[in-house]
């Protein structure tokens, strides 16, 4: 069994896509994970893949959404491992100043570090990104829609990824190991 954490994008946001999470940890419970656990109410999802669990998690939660729940998203799942490595390999490795302004950002395949490239040789004042293999780190001193760092990654990437704050993060890590 291995702990998988799912990123739902855009749940919760707005009142196109609302889910009420206890509805949303059915439907994955009915997927034949365990000890799925919700965090926040905006699709932040812990669970427990069973070994010799058949077929993608992402993409049978994407389906979960879409035909049982009625809400199209993109869903991002990671292993507690690439969690882990994404919080303590990047730039807030020790931690960020404000860990609610300070962004990971997940991409769908190691190719799309190629679009936030060009982003990377620009200044954007207090603003910082580093570009990794898996996800983008975005530290945002002013809030996220406070400067134009979050703007320009999330024209960069459409719906290739989802970012998260550290807090959310960190949480997140702190619960797939319960």
């Amino acid at each position: 069994m291995s702990t998988h954490v799912a990123l739902i994008r855009g749940i919760n946001v707005g009142k196109a896509k609302r889910v009420a999470m206890a509805e949303l940890r059915a439907e994955i419970e009915a997927l034949g994970y365990a000890g799925v656990k919700t965090l926040l109410n905006s699709g932040n999802v812990v669970f427990t893949v069973p070994k010799g669990a058949k077929g993608d998690p992402r993409e049978r939660i994407e389906t979960v959404l879409a035909k049982r729940l009625g809400v199209p998203a993109r869903v991002t799942v990671l292993t507690t491992a690439e969690l882990e490595r994404a919080l303590g390999d990047g730039p807030f490795a020790r931690g960020a100043k404000d860990p609610s302004k300070a962004l990971v950002t997940f991409f769908t395949s190691p190719a799309d570090a190629k679009l936030l490239a060009p982003l990377a040789q620009r200044a954007f004042g207090r603003e910082t990104l580093v570009v990794g293999k898996a996800c983008a780190w975005l530290d945002c001193p002013d809030g996220v829609l406070g400067g134009k760092l979050w703007s320009a990654v999330d024209k960069a990437l459409g719906d290739r990824g989802t970012a998260r704050n550290l807090a959310t993060l960190t949480k997140l890590a702190l619960l797939a190991r319960d």
